[in-house]
């Protein structure tokens, strides 16, 4: 997908305020307790989705966040498509008091390249 100037500046200053990680660091955080969240579309999720991951698509992810994940200081790692959803949503939650939250850099195409498991 092609984005435009403008979008990828706005993802550039988000990318610089919030923290990402890779897709083994994502793994081995969620072997420690840690929430992987798909801010994708509905139709996306449907299509297939990181194993053990939750969906909370990107339109209502800042209505449904405190009811799923009470704790701000609970560790999330959102992912989407590329990463540039997710890097807003990261900052999204951050300005709502979430301290331990992250994107994953590459999103679902780097999860489906690096051999992990899917649904």
């Amino acid at each position: 997908m092609e984005h435009s100037e403008e979008f990828l500046k706005l993802t550039d200053e988000a990318k610089s305020r919030i923290k990402e990680v890779t897709v083994a660091e994502a793994t081995k955080r969620m072997g420690d307790g840690a929430a992987l969240v798909d801010v994708r579309e509905d139709n996306e999720w449907s299509a297939g989705h990181a194993s053990g991951a939750v969906h909370m698509g990107r339109g209502v992810i800042e209505r449904d966040v405190v009811q799923k994940f009470p704790d701000k200081s609970a560790e999330l790692i959102l992912y989407c498509g590329g990463g540039f959803r997710s890097a807003l949503a990261a900052e999204s939650l951050q300005k709502m008091g979430y301290t331990n939250v992250h994107s994953m850099a590459g999103g679902w195409k780097a999860w489906k390249d690096s051999g992990a498991p899917v649904e």
